[in-house]
């Protein structure tokens, strides 16, 4: 059984910076960041394979946010770094088999965490 629990989101200024982290327990499995806004379908941000040696992004937040991970500590964070308005979301931790941006890849979800990106 998969467990995964999100922390660190918050409001944040546009051009701010915030620090997801995502704790997980059980067995060490490709990991991923999705977001959802309202109205808008399941988003995903960023991926990091099991051993940390492969990450993706997606286009609009490629070079503003860094995914990482320690097994040890059994955690993953998002770093987000020069945030704006459409970067606002529930941001949601995401376990996998494989390593991928496909929805259809994630089989293990948490409970979301709430990013707001406003003056």
């Amino acid at each position: 059984q998969v467990q995964l629990a999100e922390s660190g989101g918050g409001w944040v200024q546009p051009g701010g910076s915030l620090s997801l982290s995502c704790n997980y327990s059980g067995y060490t499995y490709n990991m991923g960041w999705w977001r959802q806004a309202p109205g808008k379908e399941r988003e995903f941000v960023a991926a990091i394979s099991w051993r940390g040696d492969m990450t993706t992004y997606t286009d609009s937040v490629q070079g503003r946010f860094t995914i990482s991970r320690d097994n040890v500590k059994n955690m993953v964070t998002l770093q987000m770094n020069r945030l704006n308005p459409e970067d606002t979301a529930v941001y949601y931790c995401a376990a996998a088999n494989s390593f991928g941006r496909e929805l259809i890849r994630y089989d293990w979800w948490g409970q979301g965490t709430q990013v707001t990106v406003s003056p």
